[in-house]
């Protein structure tokens, strides 16, 4: 069961002088079909399943599991809502809307709160985003991964690049700000192929890309059966091209796998990466919550059915944790070295409640390396800091802390 609202307000071993902004996150976690190489809280909709009545079962459940969760964010604004999965534009408009009417009754919502909902480029999910943006969605966020063909067909998607190509273009008439998800290093492809699928992504003049090298991730198809996947050297003259061919579209790539037109950053994301909070409902979800004394990392029930039976009940947290002094370095470094922009020590400092001594020594170590630089205040990550990411984020591990840094727990 969730512990009272005290239990988190006890004293503790840090002092945060403020809480940082907050964020919702929203998991629906059905898809039509499992992709192989999925490592996310998805499942197969069961044939036969009555679809509305899972929906409505499914919405009341997270709205239950918010309203149990309202102590803990009591009075905090909401500056952002991503709905992901799973494939959430499997669910029907009304369900949408319903949801957001919920998220709003409960919530007080930024008037600009960025609202973004997860499609796939399918007919049936193309038909709806219109209704959806009626719904108070605001950015679309479109699995698109490939154009071709061959090469959806390798992913396991359930689209063809004709849908692909009519999605976007539908979602460029319904919203004023969307995302394309690509993916490259694909089983079979060429730098060529990766070309033309670039070049069909920038022919829409998309507001948002994100843009992932294919990672074989333990626990899928995939990891069992692993496709032959370009060799590396080719893999790093496609991210040399999407890099200069999005630069040359007028693109920023503000993040490692993150490039905008100005003013389309995803505010979502980069609540995430710069050490924000966020609560997670729905089956699965991950959140991050920060209390004047300690930051608290919770992780709902991962079955959909049992989350349902739980979060009705009250009790849908699976799992809580207190994150400790040690790990908050590294915690805060495995999202903020992912910016171009990078951080300042003053705001490490304000969301860890650490003292900047906590992370000197790594820092002198990742500009010696020529992984960062210092720019006055802030710490970007040089060119080779963003090739070199995970040796970056390593230093800040607790094992390789400074055995004098003044850390605890």
């Amino acid at each position: 069961m969730p512990h009272d609202i005290q239990h988190y307000m006890r004293p503790g071993t840090l002092q945060l002088p403020a809480l940082p902004p907050l964020s919702l996150y929203v998991h629906l976690p059905w898809c039509l079909r499992k992709c192989p190489y999925c490592d996310f809280n998805s499942h197969e909709r069961r044939e036969g399943t009555d679809a509305r009545a899972q929906e409505q079962r499914y919405i009341a459940a997270v709205l239950a599991d918010l309203e149990a969760s309202l102590p803990l964010i009591w009075g905090r604004p909401v500056h952002s809502i991503f709905i992901g999965g799973g494939t959430p534009s499997l669910f029907s408009p009304d369900a949408i809307d319903q949801l957001i009417a919920g998220l709003r009754a409960r919530l007080p919502l930024t008037p600009i709160c960025e609202i973004t909902l997860e499609a796939n480029p399918g007919t049936f999910e193309r038909e709806r985003f219109a209704a959806f943006r009626a719904a108070g969605v605001t950015r679309l966020s479109i699995g698109v991964q490939s154009f071709n063909d061959a090469h959806l067909k390798a992913l396991g998607r359930v689209h063809d690049g004709a849908q692909a190509r009519a999605a976007v273009e539908e979602a460029a008439r319904s919203f004023d700000t969307f995302n394309l998800d690509l993916m490259y290093a694909l089983p079979g492809q060429t730098l060529d192929e990766l070309k033309a699928d670039v070049d069909t992504a920038l022919a829409f003049a998309p507001p948002h890309l994100s843009l992932y090298h294919l990672t074989i991730e333990p626990n899928t198809v995939f990891a069992k059966f692993p496709p032959k996947v370009p060799d590396d050297d080719t893999a790093w003259d496609m991210l040399d091209h999407l890099i200069a061919r999005t630069a040359d579209a007028g693109m920023e790539r503000y993040e490692v796998s993150a490039y905008a037109r100005a003013g389309h950053r995803c505010v979502h994301n980069l609540n995430y990466w710069q050490f924000g909070d966020y609560l997670g409902i729905g089956a699965g979800a991950h959140g991050k919550i920060s209390f004047a004394h300690r930051v608290v990392r919770q992780v709902r029930h991962r079955q959909p059915d049992l989350y349902m039976d739980k979060a009705l009940t009250g009790d849908a947290v699976a799992q809580e944790h207190e994150v400790t002094r040690r790990d908050l370095p590294f915690e805060y470094m495995v999202n903020a070295l992912r910016l171009r922009d990078g951080f300042t020590v003053q705001d490490f400092t304000e969301k860890t409640g650490l003292p900047p001594s906590s992370v000197r020594s790594q820092l002198s170590e990742a500009e010696q390396n020529g992984w960062l630089e210092q720019d006055g205040a802030w710490w970007r990550p040089t060119a080779r800091g963003f090739d070199f990411l995970s040796d970056v984020q390593q230093l800040f591990l607790p094992d390789n802390a400074n055995s004098q840094t003044p850390m605890g727990r």
